[in-house]
């Protein structure tokens, strides 16, 4: 499991540039993506057991054709860890296998 220590700035935008479509918005590592509405309910579920998986859950917010994720790590503060990071890149692996596109 990644370590829940805050990544410094430089290890951010390492990070994100490996992330594309996530940025830090109020604090949370944030990405929304744009499918079917009809997909929607198969990709959070797919998210939602990813997480169960690594005991590391994201703010979700779904709203019509859209879903949005925020995470940050409780255990770090509310920081910005690498459990973030690869929460993020798996949820964007999920988003693409459910034919998901980021928003914006």
């Amino acid at each position: 499991m990644p370590p829940t220590t805050p990544l410094t700035g430089a290890e951010l935008d390492q990070a994100l540039s490996a992330l594309p479509g996530w940025t830090v918005t109020d604090g949370l590592l944030s990405a929304s993506f744009t499918a079917d509405r009809a997909a929607l309910p198969g990709l959070y579920t797919a998210v939602a057991a990813a997480e169960d998986a690594a005991d590391h859950h994201a703010v979700v917010r779904i709203l019509y054709t859209t879903i949005g994720f925020g995470l940050n790590t409780h255990d770090a503060g509310g920081a910005i860890t690498a459990k973030d990071t690869t929460m993020a890149a798996r949820i964007s692996e999920l988003a693409a296998a459910h034919h998901a596109r980021p928003a914006g």
